[in-house]
């Protein structure tokens, strides 16, 4: 009798170098930070230098309505001092009634003068106000650009330094068909991580046990039955017209699947299981190439 032949598995296939790509999408989106923070600060110097030259010209224009007043105020004071010296001259050589009447001409005309003295003190200190409330206006609106942009720097670096902390935190394991995951989140924060990454596409959901089965991304899913006790379940998975029965899977799990749609597997996270409903999130290439 000749030997059986013993059947060898093909081997899975070879796991992904996903170290290099997430590296390189680290570093993608710290060059993106720093491209919004410049842009910030160059958006701020924008506005700061349109604010001093706006802040210039109010001052300009002031200072010339102000000179402009000036001169015509200090005209009438000089035709009113020019009629009063006249005046004061007639009363000086009228006797009598004439001179009285020049006296209270005069009188007037001292009362009109030192009443156009303080509407003129007045008119000018007013506009000296406005200047100093402008100025103090747009140094307010100056620092509350420098503040702006302190701030967006702040908050850059504390996104990139929280990112980078997340990112650190992610894992990697071998998912249901053999075949090593790319990183997996185990909560919502993880998960936003990894769409900034933007390695694959991620849909996320939340599945209840329905007769009939729900859209997940471009696939479909039934729930068959939910463990909360032990956190496992079991759900049928529809790609290109073909069920496939996922049985008693756990949370944080990689469960892989391939479809005709690209040549890497599909891989369904569930973070949480309740009674009669799964939570978690479906991961789909990027590169959707036919096997």
């Amino acid at each position: 009798m000749s030997p059986t032949p013993n059947y060898i598995p093909p081997p899975p296939p070879p796991s992904a170098g996903w170290k290099t790509p997430v590296v390189a999408a680290a570093l993608v989106l710290l060059a993106g930070a720093n491209v919004y923070l410049y842009t910030q600060i160059d958006h701020g110097r924008t506005e700061m230098a349109k604010m001093r030259d706006a802040m210039a010209a109010e001052v300009a224009n002031l200072r010339d309505a102000s000179s402009v007043t000036a001169a015509s105020q200090r005209r009438h004071i000089e035709n009113l001092k020019d009629e009063l010296a006249i005046e004061q001259q007639r009363a000086s050589r009228a006797a009598g009634q004439a001179k009285a009447e020049a006296t209270a001409r005069a009188e007037m005309l001292a009362k009109k003068l030192e009443t156009a003295q303080n509407q003129m003190h007045q008119q000018i200190s007013g506009e000296i106000g406005e200047v100093r409330q402008a100025t103090t206006t747009a140094q307010e609106k100056i620092a509350a650009v420098n503040t702006e942009v302190g701030t967006v720097k702040t908050d850059v670096a504390s996104t990139k330094s929280e990112l980078d902390k997340t990112i650190a935190d992610l894992k990697s394991t071998r998912g249901d068909l053999g075949v090593q995951s790319g990183l997996i989140a185990t909560n919502a924060k993880e998960l936003e991580a990894l769409k900034r990454l933007a390695q694959r596409n991620y849909f996320e959901f939340k599945l209840g046990k329905t007769k009939q089965p729900q859209r997940v991304g471009d696939i479909m899913v039934q729930l068959k039955k939910a463990d909360p006790k032990h956190n496992r379940y079991t759900v049928d998975v529809l790609a290109d017209d073909k069920k496939t029965e996922k049985k008693d899977k756990g949370i944080n799990e990689p469960v892989q699947f391939y479809t005709s749609k690209a040549r890497l597997p599909y891989e369904m996270v569930v973070n949480q299981v309740q009674k009669d409903l799964i939570v978690g999130y479906l991961s789909t290439p990027k590169e959707q190439t036919p096997r």
